[in-house]
């Protein structure tokens, strides 16, 4: 599968063009094999169930979650065998399709779904006739290969931009390594074949379609992506989370997993849940991913959280396709009649375009990348000066390959980081020691901090005096949040009851109460207590405006000298987040 991810990728199309299918797939599938390879296994039940649980909690984007429980369910089938036979194997695999089927909302035809379905199908009619498990594997690849080849004739999309299923191909990839596995080869990559602009079967048996493009007679793989429009995606940010169900905080309420799903369904599409007593893994296109988090949240504690913008990732393939064909698509005439009228030296340059050193875009002195969580955030972030902005902060905290990724992207000679979180900054520091490049991680520890860093910074001071302006801007600011308690408990000798609204200053607990305007103006009380000129309120994604507003007032009539700002944050898990500076 490792070798074929790019091309699945550039076949991407549905749900949403973003382009990274086979990556999903490749690490969902790397995931389950890291947990294989903890131990070895005797029996075939065990290894199965091993998998099936590394997949499980690898899982990435819709095609990694079906593909979990194509594999959860074979596993499910075959849980209690040493060994199988050809026509257990064949039945394992339909009820990994049967399991599939279970967790997808609203399955479509012409995707993963319909080819593993239908190499199922054919696998348990095989299994009769079938000697061997390689002979069968092979029945199942080709029927694979030529439902994936249908594929386009069933779901619009793909037949509009001329690509089989991205996901179909990657179950395709996948059932090739089984096969070249069980006759003891090493899996690869299937060689390229004639470019064609529309499937038909013997562009399907490689399950990739190429654009043949003008200037040497080279052939290049054109993602897929670019005859879609980014404006076409509805919910923008693919959103996956695991809750681990804790039972005290769900207040008695029993977790179902139907009514959670149809519950999801109201906030976004391609809905998939999946869960057993103790997990529930979440995926789902949103639009606003802060409130499917609070709905999990109700039933246990976040972890494995990833929030990908959709749409940035499709713009991203857009620019890159554009400057790639731009570096390609000199007509041979024009190139022909260039080198003829050139002199010798650099009609032999012309004659070798491939060797022209690409243009390296010009580096601005500084960039930023910064952490932060709900969509009023980013966007302050972003009109702040932040290039990138990572999706994460309390409970849902970015992985040093996310925060590497996100350096990447930033075109500047040094690139500051605002990890806005304590949680984050390890992983922060741990990112800048893997790149060759001059990255400053400032230790903002809150989104205030953060924004306190933003504003110091001056574009025309060095490096050495941004640093010290940006750490004298977060001592400066008082940090303040708003949340609640989710236990009874006792900390710093104040009590907590369960449900009460939290203050916190600066990390520490100051005021708990079961009334939130209470706790929000003890909170800005102690904020205040040194003075301050500015109180700045970012309302999370549960704040409700007539609180808000209520809030605004108390604080307007108690601190009449103060200038106060009001901003929509979004966040979710802080009802508020407050700054006095």
């Amino acid at each position: 599968m490792n070798a074929s991810v790019e091309s699945v990728n550039a076949l991407n199309v549905f749900p949403v063009p973003d382009g990274d299918t086979g990556t999903n797939m490749n690490m969902t599938l790397a995931s389950g094999a890291e947990e294989l390879k903890k131990k070895q296994f005797a029996q075939v039940g065990k290894a199965a169930e091993a998998l099936s649980k590394g997949l499980l909690m690898g899982a990435r984007g819709n095609s990694g979650v079906i593909l979990s429980q194509l594999f959860r369910g074979f596993a499910k089938s075959v849980q209690d065998k040493d060994q199988i036979d050809v026509q257990q194997f064949a039945a394992a695999l339909q009820q990994g399709v049967d399991m599939a089927y279970k967790a997808v909302v609203k399955p479509v035809e012409g995707t993963i779904l319909t080819v593993a379905r239908e190499a199922a199908k054919h696998a348990v009619a095989s299994a009769k006739r079938c000697e061997d498990l390689a002979a069968l594997m092979e029945e199942v690849l080709a029927k694979a290969k030529e439902t994936l080849a249908k594929t386009p004739e069933q779901l619009p999309v793909l037949k509009q931009v001329g690509v089989v299923d991205a996901g179909g191909q990657g179950l395709v990839c996948i059932y090739e390594g089984f096969l070249a596995a069980l006759g003891g080869e090493a899996a690869g990559p299937k060689p390229v074949r004639e470019p064609k602009t529309v499937p038909d079967a013997k562009a399907a048996e490689s399950g990739m379609f190429l654009t043949e493009l003008p200037g040497h007679g080279d052939h290049r793989l054109e993602r897929a992506q670019v005859h879609l429009s980014t404006e076409e995606i509805e919910y923008g940010y693919c959103t996956e989370f695991i809750v681990r169900i804790v039972p005290e905080k769900t207040a008695g309420a029993v977790f179902e997993e139907a009514a959670f799903r149809s519950e999801l369904e109201k906030h976004g599409d391609s809905v998939l849940v999946v869960s057993d007593d103790e997990l529930v893994k979440v995926h789902i296109h949103a639009e606003y991913p802060g409130n499917v988090l609070t709905l999990g949240q109700r039933y246990g504690d976040l972890v494995k959280i990833k929030i990908e913008n959709m749409r940035e990732q499709h713009s991203h393939i857009l620019e890159e396709e554009r400057g790639a064909t731009a570096r390609t698509s000199l007509p041979e005439s024009v190139a022909d009649e260039a080198a003829r009228q050139a002199p010798p030296e650099a009609a032999a340059a012309l004659a070798k375009p491939a060797e022209r050193p690409r243009e390296t875009p010009a580096l601005k002195p500084f960039g930023f990348v910064a952490v932060a969580s709900g969509d009023g955030l980013v966007s302050i972030m972003t009109s702040l000066g932040a290039d990138v902005v990572i999706s994460g902060g309390q409970t849902m905290n970015p992985s040093t390959e996310d925060i590497v990724k996100a350096i990447e992207r930033v075109q500047a000679e040094t690139v500051f980081v605002l990890p806005n979180n304590s949680n984050i900054i390890m992983a922060s520091q741990q990112a800048s020691e893997l790149l060759d490049r001059n990255i400053v991680v400032i230790p903002t520890k809150t989104i205030p901090q953060g924004m306190a860093a933003l504003i110091a910074f001056n574009p025309k001071a060095s490096a050495e005096q941004n640093v010290a302006a940006m750490e004298r801007a977060i001592r400066r600011v008082q940090s303040g949040q708003v949340t609640y308690a989710v236990r009874n408990s006792r900390i710093d000798g104040m009590d907590i009851k369960e449900g009460d609204y939290i203050g916190i200053h600066n990390n520490r607990i100051v005021v708990s109460n079961p009334d939130l305007l209470e706790s929000c103006r003890k909170l800005v009380d102690s904020m205040m207590a040194e003075g301050g000129e500015v109180i700045t309120i970012l309302t999370g994604a549960d704040a409700n405006e007539a609180a808000t507003l209520e809030l605004v007032s108390q604080l307007e009539e108690a601190y009449p000298d103060a200038e106060l700002e009001v901003h929509i944050g979004g966040q979710p898990v802080y009802y508020y987040l407050i700054s006095v500076e």
